[in-house]
């Protein structure tokens, strides 16, 4: 659906370009914006390379399992349904600790093989169990203490002070991790109450 939109919008834009007269404008737009993109990659990749060369260095000096063991009583509280000793859990752990760092894309496979341990749970395969929910509620809405990503993109662009956006993205994704965790209880309580398939 995403691509028909986007493709909706190029082809429009041409469109109107050429009953305007100015798809030279156009053609210098796309150049423009591939020769963006690239340098903005370019940035991106310097600091995602430095930031998962810090988080093999954590991992190999036992800091991340560490920091698991610390999100563990939370994640025993947020899947209560998920078995102690299941590989979802340690999936889990590892997407919460690279989301925290800001690593987004390092935290997509976790997220990944943790979406498949858990459908390995579900007793329902045509759809979402309420585990699976969570982790995606948490996924979106994850605290993160260094934007790593957003970094980078100020970075990127030449940014006075491109860290300065540490504080405020702390507290706004406390609260959007604290309003995906309430909705999502009010969720699960509604699920357990109505039933599956019920609403």
């Amino acid at each position: 659906m995403v691509n028909l939109i986007w493709l909706f919008f190029i082809v429009a834009g041409f469109i109107v370009a050429a009953f305007q007269g100015k798809i030279d404008l156009v053609t210098e737009a796309v150049f423009d914006g591939a020769k963006s993109g690239v340098t903005v990659c370019f940035g991106l990749i310097s600091i995602m390379v430095f930031w998962l060369g810090m988080m093999r260095i954590a991992e190999d000096a036992g800091m991340l399992k560490k920091l698991a063991r610390l999100l563990s009583p939370a994640v025993r509280f947020l899947f209560p349904s998920v078995p102690k000793d299941h590989p979802a859990l340690g999936y889990i752990m590892s997407n919460m600790s690279a989301n925290i760092f800001g690593l987004g894309n390092a935290a997509t496979p976790m997220g990944i093989k943790a979406m498949q341990e858990l459908q390995k749970l579900n007793p329902h395969k045509e759809a979402a169990s309420p585990a699976m929910a969570t982790l995606l509620a948490l996924n979106t809405a994850s605290i993160t203490l260094i934007p790593t990503t957003l970094i980078a993109i100020r970075m990127s662009y030449n940014s006075a002070n491109p860290a300065e956006i540490v504080g405020t993205t702390l507290i706004a994704t406390i609260i959007s991790t604290t309003a995906a965790i309430m909705v999502d209880r009010w969720y699960r309580k509604r699920y357990t109450t109505i039933g599956p398939g019920k609403g």
